[in-house]
């Protein structure tokens, strides 16, 4: 089994900027302005257009969902969201339940946790 994530952003370009420029995702479907879908190793993530405007605190948590990238390099990718000038919610910090990750917001609101891959 693997898993396929779809998001529903306002506008599909900015999602493709953020996922492209600032994770490093590569273009795999293009077919704007509806749809795309962005790739990374086994990740992939689609976005089709929202239909309706969607307040983007519902999209976090405690009420929205968090979705957990885990990552080989994490000094790496944090430094790669920082020299893409993106803001992250919290910095590099070490859980209680093991890995170090830090976190930050889509440009429509998904939280995103990005983690050291679990050993």
């Amino acid at each position: 089994m693997t898993l396929r994530v779809e998001v529903f952003p306002a506008d599909v370009d900015t999602f493709v900027d953020f996922y492209t420029r600032v994770l490093r995702f590569e273009l795999e479907a293009d077919q704007r302005p509806g749809y795309a879908a962005v790739v990374r190793g086994a990740t992939r993530i689609g976005a089709a257009r929202a239909s309706e405007h969607v307040d983007p605190e519902l999209r976090s948590v405690p009420r929205g969902t968090e979705l957990v990238l885990e990552v080989d390099d994490l000094d790496s990718e944090h430094a790669a969201v920082v020299a893409a000038d993106w803001p992250v919610a919290s910095g590099i910090e070490k859980q209680p339940w093991g890995p170090r990750d830090f976190r930050l917001f889509d440009p429509d609101g998904y939280y995103l946790r990005i983690t050291e891959r679990a050993t």
